[in-house]
């Protein structure tokens, strides 16, 4: 993990990046991939730098601070969208577009931040210059390899509501995927919803609406794709026994693994341990889950993701 880590950071120091002639695109290094889903922002680092693009991140900190206004803290998450407008401006300025791997934040990007700041034309800018990942690669007509297996896909809500996933489904069909999807309502989690005092019932109930019984009844050679944090979350905790991949390593498995993809059953296990069923594990209500939003989104999410063994 360490080593993944230090190859994201090495792309924060100049001439640390592969390409330097190559077209400029920039990824956005948000809090789930940066630090806890580490594998997801190398393997878009590759896939993007395969295609020829020389890859771009912002130096310190970035954070699009969705977790504060979610909550109410609408002034500290200014503050916070204003930074990482300072950040980026000298792409976005340019049309140099910026890639966001967690819908959730890209949707901070395209449709929230015009809200919060409805008369600053940088907003705008960014706005128009922020990508989903696969809608990158739709946009740009990037070729991708190729990988003939089964793969089911779900949609993060914040992803459906900021332009749909077809752009996921039509790059995995150009590689020669099989997609399923299913029409279905939210997994259930809801960022940290799911993980408050009087909230988990409920969640895991919309989870077994749709996604966590169709998750369990699929083949273990099936891929199962989900961009959003959450969504991936739920999926593991749910019961299911699997683990979601981002696009970015369905790409990356194509790469390594050539048209036929791993063999064995769950794909996933190359990039993650699967852990026991989540039927052993309850989530904990966090009491200071507020006060942690307000001190900052990475202290936030680190409290209400622990888990704890139920009795």
């Amino acid at each position: 993990m360490a080593k993944k880590v230090l190859t994201l950071i090495k792309l924060q120091i100049p001439g640390g990046t592969m390409n330097p002639a190559g077209r400029k695109v920039v990824l956005f290094p948000d809090t789930f991939n940066n630090h806890m889903h580490t594998d997801v922002g190398v393997a878009a680092v590759e896939a993007l730098e395969a295609a020829g693009w020389q890859v771009l991140m912002p130096e310190g900190h970035v954070c699009c601070g969705r977790p504060l206004y979610d909550y109410g803290f609408l002034e500290l998450a200014e503050r916070y969208l204003r930074r990482s407008l300072d950040q980026l401006r000298e792409w976005y300025r340019e049309g140099i577009p910026i890639v966001s791997l967690e819908p959730s934040c890209a949707a901070v990007f395209k449709d929230e931040l015009g809200k919060l700041l409805p008369h600053d034309d940088d907003a705008k800018r960014l706005a128009q210059s922020t990508y989903h990942f696969a809608e990158f690669f739709e946009k740009f007509d990037v070729e991708p390899p190729r990988l003939e297996r089964k793969a089911f896909v779900w949609g993060h809500c914040h992803h459906k509501a900021t332009g749909g996933i077809d752009p996921e489904v039509e790059l995995l069909e150009k590689m020669g995927v099989e997609v399923e999807t299913l029409q279905a309502g939210c997994c259930g989690l809801a960022g940290s919803w799911g993980f408050e005092a009087g909230h988990h019932e409920v969640s895991m109930r919309c989870g077994e609406l749709g996604l966590l019984p169709k998750v369990r009844e699929l083949e273990e050679d099936t891929i199962v794709v989900a961009d959003g944090f959450s969504c991936k979350t739920q999926i593991e905790q749910g019961g299911t026994g699997r683990r979601a991949l981002h696009v970015a390593q369905v790409l990356k498995l194509a790469r390594e693994h050539g048209a036929a993809g791993p063999r064995g059953p769950r794909p996933e296990r190359l990039y993650y341990e699967i852990r026991p069923k989540p039927s052993l594990v309850r989530r904990a209500a966090r009491g200071a889950a507020l006060a942690a939003v307000a001190v900052g989104a990475v202290g936030f999410f680190s409290a209400t993701m622990r888990r704890r063994v139920a009795p």
